[in-house]
């Protein structure tokens, strides 16, 4: 069996519980060296093969595994945060279909949900955004017409972009010519949940280029863009006590309950 692993965006306990299991169990693990945190490796057992696809094309990736799996031992192909999120595993599972070999995708934590919390942010937010737009920067990888972050940013939707800490310049005219106005809240957070090397910048739209320049940043970091990051938003219905659901009746007295009443 193959298995495509989501490693989380990090921070080495940040692994799903399976994941680990099956590192543990993997006769063979290939991971994106650039992105996945080395001491995942730390899981393997001693008479594991890994390797390092930083390096490698998807045809090389494949000629590893396939006569590993097809030997009825177990594989890891070991991706960053989860493997739908431009994981470029789509590829590799047609190519493994065609060689009729079994695989399973196990999820991990985004690197999108570990920058919220290192934001000690929400993205949805009652009056203010229902919506998350996971997209990046068009650069030498194009992206379809109509996707572009211009094309997004007229949304005024949370925002969070991959890919383009290398393209601040570009990408902050793109987010005000598309809608946002250079005073939008906005913030860099680099290496998510990386233990010592977690990084956040607050800033806003207008300030995206000047505050990743100054930090030195080009590359690992997520660019969060939206009204999330601001201070007014409405109170969700959801633990209103004026608001019943199936689960509880309305009470409006319980508005003035007191922590320890």
């Amino acid at each position: 069996m193959i298995y495509f692993i989501g490693a989380g965006p990090g921070a080495a306990d940040l692994i799903t519980v399976k994941g680990k299991e099956l590192l543990e169990r993997a006769d063979l693990i290939i991971y994106a060296g650039s992105l996945v945190n080395k001491k995942l490796l730390e899981y393997a057992k001693p008479s594991c093969t890994i390797m390092d696809s930083a390096a490698m094309t998807l045809e090389e990736v494949i000629a590893a595994m396939v006569p590993v799996a097809q030997e009825g031992k177990l594989v890891v192909r070991l991706h960053t945060g989860d493997p739908s999120v431009y994981g470029a595993h789509r590829e590799q599972m047609d190519l493994l279909r065609s060689y009729n070999l079994d695989f399973e995708i196990v999820p991990g934590v985004s690197s999108f949900m570990a920058a919220a919390a290192a934001l000690k942010a929400e993205y949805t937010l009652p009056n203010v955004s229902q919506s998350v737009i996971i997209t990046r920067m068009e650069g030498r990888t194009g992206v379809p017409d109509k996707q572009r972050i211009a094309d997004y940013a007229a949304h005024n939707a949370t925002m969070v972009i991959f890919l383009s800490s290398g393209l601040t310049e570009k990408l902050q005219k793109e987010l005000i010519s598309g809608g946002y106005s250079p005073e939008t809240p906005a913030a860099i957070v680099y290496k998510a949940s990386w233990p010592g090397e977690e990084k956040v910048m607050r800033c806003t739209v207008g300030t995206i280029d000047a505050t990743a320049k100054e930090n030195g940043i080009s590359n690992l970091a997520l660019i969060t863009v939206g009204g999330f990051l601001g201070s007014e938003y409405e109170r969700s219905e959801l633990y209103n006590p004026t608001f019943a659901h199936g689960f509880r009746e309305a009470d409006a007295s319980k508005l003035d309950v007191k922590p320890g009443k």
